[in-house]
Order: C-alpha cells, then structure tokens, then sequence
C-alpha cells in the first residue's frame, strides 16, 4: 500500500491553510478594531457606565465574561471590570467572576498570540523582555505569578507575550489568576463599598477597609521585589 497522499488530502492541504490565513486575518482586524474603538472612547469607559449596563442584562454573568475578553485583548485596564463587578454583584459574587473573568481575558490573550496572531506578534521581535520570556518557560506558574504580581509588562502586552513561549495553557493560568488576585480584590471590594455609600448604606467600611489592604498589597509586593533584586537575592 503506498503512503502518498490522495488527492483528496492534496486539495484539502491548501484549502486548510488559506481558511487558518483568513481566520487569522479575521482576528487580527478584529483585535484592531477592538483597540481602535477602545482608544477612541476611552472616555466613556467607566465603572458606572459598566455598571449599568452589565446589570441591565439577563445574562449578567455571562455579558460580564465577555467584556473581559474584549478588554484584555484591547488593552482596556481590568481593574474598571473589577470595579464594575463589586458593583453589580456585590463582594463575594463579584470577586468570583471578576477572578474567573480576568483568567478568562488572560487566556484569550495567550491563545490569540499562540496560534492565531497572523504575524502581529512573532517572539523575535522581543528582544526587550527575551529573558523574561525565557525565565517564564523555565519557571512556569510560578514566574507567570510573579510577572502579574510585580507588572514589568502591561496586563494586555504580557498575555500575548507569554502567549509566544512554551508555557503550558494550565501554569499559565494558575498563574495569572495568583498573580491577579490581589488587584482583583481590591477593585471588587472598593466598588462594592462605593455602591453601598451611593446607596446609603452603612456596610461599606468593612469593604473599603478590604479593598485598600489589598490595594496596598499591589503597591508593597512590587517594592519589595525591586528592593530585592537590588540586593542581589
């Protein structure tokens, strides 16, 4: 029996690789889009306004997860989805799915420049962060935690930079999720303790007591990760 292909693989060949091209056409015009639209009304952009409008959908959750996605493939700052999902869902619902939506963003990232990046990201051209990248490969979720905790890239640029080592898809985002987590408390728990002052409530001091501890967790472990380098450790 011979091993040459058919006819019918020959044909498929091309034909598979010409709809890759036009798949990755297709996202690569679309992350385009996405941060071109961002930037253009970045004014509009705020907790409030994402507020309302997650809240005035049934799927709530859903349209939540969603708008992760847009945000960290169009470099649009998590932390206004932090602030919006306190809001909407309160303190522990809202620090579920704003934990579940900033893996979800980091990932999407990770895959687009992993497999369907269409040229716009080749690892070459990283010649800045090639030892970071290479220190992420040999650490694993462990470097990946630390990349998000002490942030030498930004949120969106490292998703698609990590996206061009070997990294495994499950360290990658465990990693993130660790790494994100203090940041993601604290903008779910101030935006928690903000809608209940709007409201005139009184249970948003305990909130706003929790939110500013781990805000300062996101100012503190970055300083001492400098001042441990500098030393040499």
């Amino acid at each position: 029996m011979s091993d040459a292909p058919g006819a019918a693989d020959i044909a498929a060949t091309p034909a598979l690789g010409n709809l890759r091209r036009i798949g990755q056409a297709l996202v690569a015009t679309l992350v385009i889009a996405g941060i071109a639209a961002a930037w253009r009304w970045r004014g509009s952009l705020d907790p409030l306004a994402l507020a309302g409008l997650i809240r005035a959908q049934p799927a709530a959750p859903l349209l939540f997860l969603l708008l992760h996605i847009v945000a960290s493939l169009t470099f649009v700052p998590r932390s206004l989805l932090g602030f919006a999902a306190g809001m909407v869902f309160g303190t522990w619902w809202g620090l579920l799915w704003a934990a579940l939506g900033s893996v979800v963003g980091a990932v999407a990232g990770f895959l687009v420049a992993r497999y369907v990046h269409a040229g716009l990201f080749e690892r070459a051209r990283w010649t800045r962060f090639a030892a970071l990248l290479d220190s992420a490969e040999r650490g694993g979720w462990r470097t990946v935690t630390l990349i998000r905790l002490v942030p030498v890239i930004p949120h969106s640029l490292s998703n698609y930079a990590l996206g061009l080592t070997r990294l495994r898809l499950g360290g990658y985002a465990l990693g993130s999720l660790l790494g994100q987590l203090p940041l993601t408390v604290a903008a779910v728990y101030l935006g928690a303790a903000g809608e209940r002052a709007m409201r005139g409530a009184a249970d948003w001091i305990v909130p706003t007591v929790v939110g500013l501890g781990a805000l300062a967790l996101t100012v503190l472990i970055p300083a001492l990760a400098r001042r441990r380098r500098g030393r040499g450790e």
